[in-house]
């Protein structure tokens, strides 16, 4: 398509000039909508979405990944306990279910200007230096006491036990259909000082808006 007309005097606009004009502010805005879009599909539909677990070794794959991304997408309080502004701690308790896929998942990379860091710990004495803490089901025993010790520190606890999250944790994993998923307790989370992102409440199966059970 010609849009100027060649003049003696150089280049000027002509009605299809016009017209071309608008069609590629139409056709920009179009494409920054399409390309708006296309990022929150890929967003929802690759980095967050609820992933197939075909074997226990998948399954903790898929729960590193999304530690990974919980952490992205949650804000911690300022000068919290173990907020040194350059380390970023993701801790797990007790026997580690991950068997070195956690380490290699995130370790090392980046939250904002902090490096991800991770921790392996047997005392619950220890998780005050996280930012998040995992606890396995090998651990469901020692559940209460972890809760209690962190009696609401700014440390974003997370389980896969079946009641975890209405136990008082902040996010608990289930498995819908071979699918690993989780669940939210947003009181926990306010109660940490933990800000969740809107975007991570909606891709969570539910969100226990609740008093822990006792």
């Amino acid at each position: 398509m010609h849009c100027l007309k060649i003049t003696r005097q150089g280049f000027s606009p002509n009605a299809s000039s016009l017209r071309c004009t608008a069609c590629r502010r139409v056709l920009f805005l179009i494409v920054s909508r399409c390309r708006y879009s296309a990022l929150l599909l890929i967003f929802g539909a690759v980095i967050l979405q609820p992933a197939r677990a075909n074997a226990q070794t998948d399954e903790y794959r898929v729960k590193a990944a999304f530690l990974f991304h919980f952490a992205q997408l949650v804000d911690w309080p300022a000068g919290a306990p173990g907020d040194d502004k350059k380390l970023f701690n993701v801790c797990t308790l007790g026997e580690d279910p991950f068997h070195g896929d956690l380490d290699s998942a995130i370790d090392g990379k980046s939250i904002g200007l902090r490096t991800m860091r991770v921790h392996h710990l047997m005392q619950a004495e220890q998780v005050r230096a996280c930012q998040i803490v995992f606890i396995g089901k090998n651990e469901n025993k020692r559940i209460p006491a972890l809760l209690a010790e962190l009696d609401n520190a700014p440390v974003m606890t997370v389980g896969e036990t079946d009641n975890f999250v209405r136990q008082g944790g902040i996010i608990g994993f289930c498995l819908d259909n071979d699918k690993v998923r989780f669940e939210i307790n947003l009181v926990a989370a306010e109660h940490a000082r933990l800000k969740i992102s809107s975007r991570l409440l909606l891709l969570a199966k539910n969100v226990i808006n609740n008093q822990p059970e006792r």
